[in-house]
């Protein structure tokens, strides 16, 4: 499986993705500066946490207008998978690939914990090692967390199998609605969440539940 990491100015989780994907791979995994306006071969772009151009304007924002993410959406339509992960959810949405906004925490305080966390009721590329109504343990770290959507999508991405993953347990740490935690585009290939996976791969960081959403994705991918 090839992958690619995007870095933009003030990411500061595109190694630990790239921790992750190599060790799930043993493979070296390509990081792609935000400027770059061609990508190589890839079977899954990883866009990752962090502060992208310091969070000003809107979470996403600026970085969403990067000369990569053009192509990030022409790979995604092609149906490469795409993950975002925190600010790479935020980016994602900014960049209308994917519905709903992050907006400030309800508590309006910067959360850093992990959270209870279950996966949707869909199987998808990222979920196939998880069991239905499984409670996982994944970090959050972030301020801009609380998934809106206008009523009529959150009926859609409901009806649809879109919510990819949900607070449970009711620890939700930003007031999204229905406890939203990550929504899939229409493929269920492209897939935006808050909580980190790639830091719960192994025990010795707290938790290994993040670790079975990329086994699914070598899986799936090869």
């Amino acid at each position: 499986m090839r992958a690619g990491v995007i870095v933009f100015p003030g990411s500061n989780c595109d190694r630990d993705g790239q921790v992750a994907l190599e060790k799930l791979t043993g493979r070296d995994v390509r990081m792609i500066w935000h400027q770059e306006t061609e990508l190589p071969p890839l079977d899954l772009i990883f866009l990752p946490g962090g502060f992208s151009y310091g969070d000003y304007l809107r979470c996403g924002a600026i970085a969403a207008r990067s000369p990569v993410m053009q192509a990030v959406a022409a790979a995604a339509k092609r149906g490469v998978a795409v993950m975002g992960v925190c600010n790479g959810f935020q980016l994602m949405t900014e960049a209308g690939l994917l519905p709903g906004a992050l907006i400030r925490n309800a508590s309006l305080k910067y959360v850093c914990r992990p959270v209870d966390l279950s996966p949707g009721e869909a199987d998808s590329i990222y979920t196939k090692g998880y069991a239905a109504g499984q409670v996982l343990k994944i970090p959050v770290a972030h301020h801009d967390g609380n998934y809106r959507a206008d009523p009529e999508t959150l009926a859609m991405l409901e009806g649809d199998g879109r919510v990819a993953f949900r607070y449970a347990n009711g620890d939700n740490p930003n007031g999204s609605e229905n406890d939203i935690a990550g929504v899939y585009d229409a493929s269920r290939r492209v897939l935006g969440m808050m909580p980190h996976p790639e830091r719960a791969i192994e025990p010795a960081l707290g938790s290994a539940d993040g670790w079975p959403l990329f086994e699914s994705i070598l899986e799936s991918l090869g």
